[in-house]
C-alpha cells in the first residue's frame, strides 16, 4: 500500500462500549490493542479503560507500537463558562499533547440524552439567535484555548445532543471561528437526517478529523418510525463498520483525498459485540478502508504521499 498522508485508526468502541458498559464491558484493553494491531491499524482513540495521566497512555500504548490518534472529551460548556471549561480541559488536552495527538474529539454532553432511554427527538436544543451566538462564542475561545496547546478542538456533531442535525452543523460552522474544526462522523450525519457526502463537501475545509461509522439503513428507518433512544439504535444495528452497511465510503474518501486532508480515518461502530464479533467487524472495516485508500491513491497517484 502506498504511503499516504492519511492513516487508517481505531476507536475501542468495538471492543467494549463506555455508555453501554455491558456491551463488552468484560474485554480488557489489552485484547482490544492486540488485535487492532494484528489487523493492521495504526492507532487508537481513548476509552474508559486506558489510564487517565499522560505517562500511563503512552505505557499502555508503547509496547504495540500504537499511536495515539485522539480521545473524547465530555464537554458541558453550554452550561458553564469558558474559564470553568478551560480548568476542565486542560488535563485532557496534555494527556493527548504529550501522546502526539494534535485533535481532540469534543462532545457536547450538558443536557444531552445520548446515554438514555429517552427518545432523540427528546434532544435539546438552542432555541434562540442569541442562545446560539452565545454558545457558539464560547466555543470559539475554548477551540482558540486547546490550539494554543498545540491541539485542535473537532467538535463531533452526535445524535442526541445540541448539534446533531445537519442544520445545527451548518450553523455551528457559521457563527463560530475556524479555530473550531470539524469531526465528521459518516454514521451520526445520516442517522441525525444528512447525506454525507453532501454534508462533507459543504464544510470540508473545516473537517480536522474523520470518524468513519456505517449505517443500515432499513434499522435508520425503524430507528425514526419507532423514536428509539440512542441507546435503542445501538442495541437494533443502527451501526456497523464501513462495509458492512449502506453509506459509500468510496465517495467520501474522494472528497477528503481531493481536499488534501491529512490525518486519520477512524473506524468506529457502535454495536454489541456478542452479535457483531470485535475481531470481525474490526478487520472488515480496516480492509474495507485500506483497499479504498489503495485504490483511489492508484488511481491518483500525486494523493500517494506528501
Amino acid at each position: 500500500m502506498p504511503a499516504s498522508a492519511i492513516r487508517i485508526g481505531i476507536n475501542p468502541i468495538s471492543w467494549s462500549n463506555d455508555d453501554l458498559p455491558a456491551l463488552g464491558g468484560e474485554t480488557p484493553l489489552s485484547t482490544a490493542l492486540t488485535e487492532g494491531k494484528e489487523i493492521g491499524y495504526e492507532g487508537f482513540e481513548l476509552n474508559g479503560k486506558f489510564p487517565k495521566d499522560a505517562r500511563g497512555v503512552g505505557d499502555v500504548l508503547r509496547p504495540y507500537n500504537l499511536a495515539l490518534v485522539s480521545g473524547w472529551y465530555s464537554s458541558q460548556l453550554a452550561s458553564r463558562s469558558v474559564a470553568e471549561e478551560i480548568e476542565a480541559i486542560a488535563s485532557h488536552v496534555e494527556l493527548l499533547r504529550q501522546n502526539g495527538a494534535t485533535v481532540l474529539v469534543y462532545g457536547e454532553v450538558a443536557d444531552s440524552i445520548q446515554g438514555q432511554r429517552i427518545r432523540l427527538v427528546e434532544r435539546p436544543r438552542f432555541h434562540t439567535d442569541r442562545a446560539w451566538q452565545e454558545y457558539a462564542d464560547k466555543l470559539t475561545e475554548l477551540a482558540r484555548f486547546t490550539l494554543s496547546q498545540g491541539v485542535r478542538l473537532a467538535y463531533h456533531h452526535h445524535m442526541g445532543a445540541y448539534i446533531e442535525s445537519p442544520d445545527d452543523i451548518d450553523r455551528l460552522m457559521a457563527l463560530t471561528g475556524n479555530e473550531v474544526g470539524l469531526l465528521f462522523d459518516s454514521g451520526h450525519c445520516y442517522m441525525g437526517g444528512g447525506e454525507p457526502l453532501q454534508v462533507l463537501r459543504k464544510h470540508i475545509d473545516r473537517v480536522c478529523h474523520v470518524h468513519f461509522k456505517d449505517v443500515r439503513k432499513d434499522v435508520v428507518q425503524l430507528a425514526r418510525n419507532n423514536l428509539w433512544s440512542f441507546p435503542d439504535c445501538i442495541i437494533n444495528g443502527t451501526f456497523t463498520v464501513p462495509g458492512d452497511g449502506d453509506i459509500d465510503f468510496a465517495a467520501l474518501l474522494e472528497v477528503l483525498l481531493q481536499a488534501g486532508y491529512s490525518g486519520w480515518l477512524v473506524v468506529e461502530a457502535e454495536q454489541d459485540p456478542a452479535v457483531a464479533p470485535s475481531y470481525i467487524c474490526a478487520q472488515k472495516g480496516y480492509e474495507t478502508l485500506r483497499n479504498l485508500l489503495a485504490a483511489a491513491q492508484e488511481q491518483n497517484p500525486a494523493q500517494r504521499s506528501v
